[in-house]
């Protein structure tokens, strides 16, 4: 398997991680487990973004081109008519 391979699974994985651990902590109602929850998620996004950051150093990796401005404007409008 390839290293870019492994590194997008990887990232795809760790994304759902992310997923799982939004639903657990809005449902919980145990404060404690709550935190904990979060300190687990945070650490998660830690690794992801250091992964994110290897997979852009070696071109694994190229996010889309930035919004422009009127796109931005679009949007907005749509979220503010309800449309979104």
């Amino acid at each position: 398997m390839q290293e870019k391979t492994m590194v997008a699974d990887t990232l795809a994985g760790i994304n759902g991680e992310l997923t799982r651990y939004a639903g657990m902590i809005a449902q919980s109602e145990n404060k404690e487990l709550k935190s904990t929850l979060k300190q687990m998620r945070n650490a998660c996004e830690q690794s992801q973004e250091e992964l994110y950051q290897i997979a852009r150093e070696k071109s694994y990796y190229v996010p889309a081109a930035k919004a422009t401005d009127e796109e931005i404007a679009h949007v907005r409008d749509l979220f503010k008519q309800g449309t979104l």
